[in-house]
């Protein structure tokens, strides 16, 4: 059996993910100017994850560094809206329902925070995520929202979050 772990980030976690994230937009086609591969932000997420209103999520698979995503408050966002960011695994994590399991725990995270929609960027070129984003809910927006910096995204998504009905 296989253990999976989900914990925030740490800043030992930071070189694990940047190679991951690289790697994935490498494997796709998509490491491209205008995307997170030039970023360099990338290489320390552990500190971008500092702010306020923002949470990232390390996955483990038998105690190795394999994924991560998180929600950001994006600038220019509305207030009510966090951005998904940085949802990436690498290949050895794909298919065992761990990009399930982070999107609940950024959803989750998100709702927890205060935010009423999540917002995302992403590309053509990474096939696997979007039917994903499609099955959660994410509905197609005609042009960006907020100011990423991201300029390499073509597809942009949102999704309504439902309030928490549970007493």
């Amino acid at each position: 059996m296989e253990n999976i772990v989900i914990k925030n980030i740490q800043e030992q976690d930071d070189t694990a993910l940047a190679k991951i994230i690289r790697a994935a937009l490498e494997e796709f086609k998509a490491n491209k100017p205008g995307t997170v591969y030039y970023d360099e932000t990338t290489d320390h997420l552990s500190r971008v994850f500092m702010k306020q209103g923002s949470a990232y999520f390390t996955v483990f698979l038998n105690e190795n560094i394999v994924g991560g995503s998180g929600i950001y408050p994006t600038d220019n966002l509305p207030h009510d809206t966090c951005e998904l960011v940085k949802m990436y695994l690498s290949p050895l994590a794909r298919g065992k329902g761990l990009g399930r399991m982070l999107m609940q725990k950024c959803l989750q995270a998100a709702t927890e925070l205060g935010y009423k929609k999540v917002y995302l960027e992403t590309m053509p070129e990474l096939i696997n995520a979007i039917p994903m984003y499609e099955k959660f809910g994410f509905n197609y927006l005609p042009t960006s929202m907020g100011n990423s910096g991201h300029t390499g995204c073509g597809l942009w998504m949102i999704k309504e979050l439902e309030a928490d009905t549970a007493s």
